[in-house]
């Protein structure tokens, strides 16, 4: 009879986990074969002639030098990753203490996190506008002449595109902070506060230490989310002026969207995800040095 019992609560677990297991199996798993399989075809959309072309992909992906400045861009645009925790964390700190309208700040920095990417788009581009925008305006009445192009020059395209990153992800990385800085002890705090501790000791030595978990949560997450996303850059730049906001991403994109050559963009998926597997992993050994739990 116990067995019987067990059975069906193992069945019923199958029926539970049925429908997200399917999903992930039609929409994650056989799409990953079948690009891992176009990558040695020279497929292109529409095209009825698809002819086995072994590591030919592989072979123009590593003379491509378009895949090697996106590669560069990539790693300039993951810059913001640790600014924004670095940030996210001074200002959960900040809205954490006895301040007036602090729950009106909190959702006004999370406010950018859960709005359109397109209208984070368009809002910033005027904000960047070289000859009339704000943020020049304010530059030139502080005497800077020449202030930089922002959007619209190769040399500052992309730390542009920084900076919108790291103000969209300021908000969500502030919230899981709180969230973190809830748990911390605060009979420890008083206690260090009795022995003598100053704020800076009592943040560096206590408070950092016990919030480096939620730290690595959201480095990984954000990189893994930073260097597979290309939505607010094909809003606002389309990877120019002169592809200088090209990242991997969106050169998958452009070769399969734009260019129909899907056996070229699932190589050069395959090694994006090669890369984010790579930092993972990379942070996953890290972690024992800085993380405690």
């Amino acid at each position: 009879m116990y067995n019987n019992w067990m059975r069906r609560q193992r069945l019923l677990g199958y029926v539970f986990i049925g429908p997200s297991m399917l999903g992930v199996l039609v929409f994650f798993l056989i799409p990953a074969v079948y690009s891992f399989g176009l990558m040695f075809t020279n497929y292109k959309f529409m095209s009825p002639n698809v002819e086995f072309v072994g590591a030919d992909n592989i072979v123009r992906m590593l003379h491509d030098d378009l895949f090697y400045l996106s590669l560069r861009n990539t790693v300039v645009f993951l810059l913001a990753v640790p600014v924004s925790i670095a940030l996210g964390f001074v200002v959960a700190v900040i809205l954490n203490q006895k301040i007036y309208l602090k729950k009106l700040l909190r959702g006004l920095y999370f406010m950018p996190y859960i709005t359109s990417g397109v209208a984070v788009a368009f809002v910033w581009m005027l904000l960047f506008q070289p000859k009339q925008g704000p943020i020049n305006g304010f530059l030139r009445s502080v005497g800077i002449e020449h202030p930089p192009g922002w959007l619209s020059t190769t040399t500052s395209s992309m730390y542009a595109i920084d900076i919108i990153w790291v103000w969209f992800l300021l908000g969500y990385n502030m919230i899981i902070y709180l969230a973190a800085l809830q748990e911390v002890s605060s009979e420890l705090l008083e206690a260090a506060k009795i022995d003598g501790a100053r704020p800076t000791q009592i943040l560096r030595k206590i408070i950092w230490p016990l919030v480096s978990p939620t730290t690595f949560l959201l480095l990984i997450t954000g990189l893994i989310m930073t260097i597979k996303t290309f939505g607010i850059i094909q809003a606002t730049t389309q990877g120019g002026p002169g592809n200088s906001t090209t990242i991997l991403s969106l050169y998958v994109y452009q070769n399969a969207f734009r260019y129909y050559e899907m056996g070229y963009a699932a190589t050069i998926s395959w090694a994006l995800f090669a890369i984010i597997l790579l930092i993972t992993l990379l942070q996953w050994l890290g972690q024992k040095r800085w993380v405690h739990y």
